[in-house]
């Protein structure tokens, strides 16, 4: 809809969790790192948490980007919603490990057999758990023994577990106290600050194809920064959302009426924010899951609201 009025190739700002879009702050490339070097040096556990939308899945995809340039062997679970026997169902459909039999004690023979292969093969395996928070007891201890199959020297699988800080907060639990004590490496996304937030829009335009050309005035990169808190899922859905509204207007570059326009169109606060008051809105509302879904939701609402015949204007 608005790629040909800003001279863009594509969608900047989609919320999927693309590796090329990895903007590296400094806390993304030391988490990069140690995720790397834990795998490498085969560590065994790998914690990795962040508060929502903060980019630790699009971090995960450029691990398993490099995993792959490695030809490691990668299983990734995004659905931590299972129990136990699922657990093992997922791995080994992931590892590729054929087994016929249902029956916990053999599908772990099996991959027992499996990592030893690999390792006597000079091959990495290593497991990749998104959304960790969600992880139940029993399948978190069922994890923890997975750290058993090992050699005298090295483990045989190395674990990285991801999720928001409600992992962390698990973890501290008596109940989970072995599987604490065997976390080897801690790394951590974080929000971004002013500046990050203002070179993050500048380069996930630029990839997009910008020319160089400002799409974002320097007060509207302000604005952004304030309402979404420096969470990078929310910079974008507000950018997203800005550029719509900007191209329905013809209005380029993109003002910081039109951010706060957006702003007020989710309800983000009953306070209208004017651009001399960007920089002191409290953060309580920005970092709730809910809002982040509620904003999503009610841009795909204001796209449907678009008669079918306006997107054909950018196909060739």
């Amino acid at each position: 809809m608005y790629k040909t009025f800003f001279g863009l190739r594509e969608n900047p700002f989609n919320v999927n969790p693309d590796p090329r879009y990895l903007f590296q702050t400094k806390r993304i490339e030391e988490a990069l790192a140690s995720l790397k070097y834990g795998v490498q040096m085969r560590k065994g556990f790998i914690l990795l948490s962040g508060e929502v939308g903060t980019g630790k899945t699009t971090l995960l995809n450029q691990q398993l980007e490099w995993l792959h340039q490695q030809s490691m062997k990668t299983a990734f679970i995004f659905n931590s919603r299972m129990n136990s026997n699922h657990l093992f169902d997922f791995l080994l459909a992931e590892f590729e490990i054929p087994c016929e039999t249902r029956i916990k004690s053999q599908q772990l023979m099996k991959l027992n057999q499996w990592l030893l292969e690999r390792y006597r093969a000079g091959e990495t395996a290593v497991l990749i758990i998104d959304e960790a928070q969600n992880l139940t007891f029993p399948v978190l201890e069922e994890i923890r023994l997975l750290t058993n199959l090992e050699t005298a020297t090295e483990k045989l699988l190395q674990i990285v577990l991801s999720g928001q800080p409600e992992l962390e907060e698990k973890l501290k639990m008596p109940e989970l106290r072995q599987l604490r004590q065997r976390i080897t490496l801690r790394c951590k996304t974080a929000p971004l600050t002013r500046e990050e937030t203002s070179l993050y829009v500048a380069e996930r335009l630029r990839i997009a194809g910008a020319n160089g050309t400002p799409i974002f005035t320097p007060m509207a990169l302000g604005a952004v920064h304030t309402f979404a808190q420096g969470i990078p899922r929310l910079v974008n859905l507000l950018c997203e959302h800005a550029l719509i509204n900007a191209y329905v207007d013809q209005q380029r570059p993109i003002a910081p009426t039109i951010v706060e326009d957006v702003a007020r169109e989710f309800e983000l606060d009953e306070k209208t924010v004017t651009t001399a008051s960007v920089g002191t809105r409290s953060n309580g509302v920005f970092e709730s899951e809910a809002f982040i879904q509620s904003l999503g939701e009610a841009l795909s609402r204001f796209r449907m609201s678009f008669p079918a015949s306006e997107p054909s204007r950018e196909r060739k």
